[in-house]
């Protein structure tokens, strides 16, 4: 459903689809996302805000969404938000010019470093998992404030991740989910729990050093606290890795995991371009479905 263009053409447009995506974003609009991680504040929970939108075919749409940023950046200043940036670099033109992504990455880097923040580059499909990781690669040595999503799903993470440890990374660590074929991604739900257990350890004693900046993007508590132990037993500090969940997904657990000591980060999403996206939440989880259905039947 998320791949068929009739769907992505009519779908947004139906009420109960609208009323279903609220479930996991705030609104479509900059204000909105803003006024949700006001809410996160008491919590001290930080916020990672992404602009939804991929595979441009203008370049000047990615000057607009830079410019978005931008924008964004200067609110966040002025709101007091611990707050962080997530892109894509299809949104920032990678389809059309492989430089394109790399100028305004680096602009929104030299922007929320004076925030002291750090810019996280997403991890799309698998046919753009090369170029991704080449334009991470040359983003980081330059700037040092820029972080990279990995997938644990896919069967060659441990060797990209090796790869990239002599950088000095900012790593936050998903499953992942798009359908990827089972010759290049893990397929059932303990060999993906695995894969990501174990790069999680494999990161851990990096992270507690501050040789990488670690965000476990997970909502499944259980591999939380396997980490966790793990911390514990050799004797680092919770404080080393963050937690970081979906706007709308276990947030109770957020605001216990964060009264427990844990760094805790809320990924808000905005913006029009939701279709797509929606469609992996829900094929992540099928409780996901399940809550979506009961938007078709009232």
């Amino acid at each position: 459903m998320a791949r068929n263009k009739w769907l992505k053409e009519r779908l947004p447009r139906l009420p109960f689809a609208r009323r279903a995506v609220r479930r996991f974003m705030p609104g479509e609009s900059m204000e909105e996302a803003l006024a949700a991680a006001e809410t996160f504040k008491p919590a001290g929970i930080g916020v990672l805000i992404t602009h939804l939108g991929e595979n441009l075919n203008d370049l000047a749409d990615a000057q607009a969404i830079s410019d978005n940023y931008h924008a964004l950046l200067d609110e966040i200043e002025r709101c007091g938000i611990d707050g962080e940036l997530s892109v894509k670099l299809t949104q920032l033109g990678l389809d059309l010019d492989p430089d394109s992504p790399l100028k305004h990455v680096l602009g929104l880097a030299d922007h929320s470093a004076r925030l002291g923040g750090t810019i996280w580059i997403d991890m799309e499909g698998s046919a753009y998992t090369d170029r991704t990781l080449a334009s991470y690669r040359r983003l980081q040595e330059a700037k040092g404030n820029i972080g990279l999503c990995l997938q644990a799903y896919l069967r060659r993470t441990p060797a990209d991740l090796e790869t990239l440890l002599p950088l000095k990374p900012a790593i936050r660590l998903v499953k992942g989910a798009y359908d990827e074929h089972g010759a290049i991604a893990f397929r059932h739900r303990s060999e993906v729990n695995a894969a990501y257990g174990s790069l999680a350890m494999r990161m851990l004693p990096f992270a507690a050093a501050g040789d990488l900046k670690l965000g476990l993007g997970t909502h499944d508590l259980v591999l939380i606290d396997e980490v966790a132990d793990k911390a514990h037993t050799a004797g680092y500090p919770i404080t080393c890795f963050e937690v970081e969940m979906l706007y709308g997904i276990r947030s109770a657990e957020q605001r216990r995991l964060a009264s427990e000591g844990y760094r805790v980060r809320d990924l808000i999403s905005y913006g029009d371009a939701w279709y797509a996206w929606y469609l992996r939440r829900l094929a992540e989880r099928p409780a996901n479905i399940v809550f979506a259905l009961r938007q078709v039947f009232g």
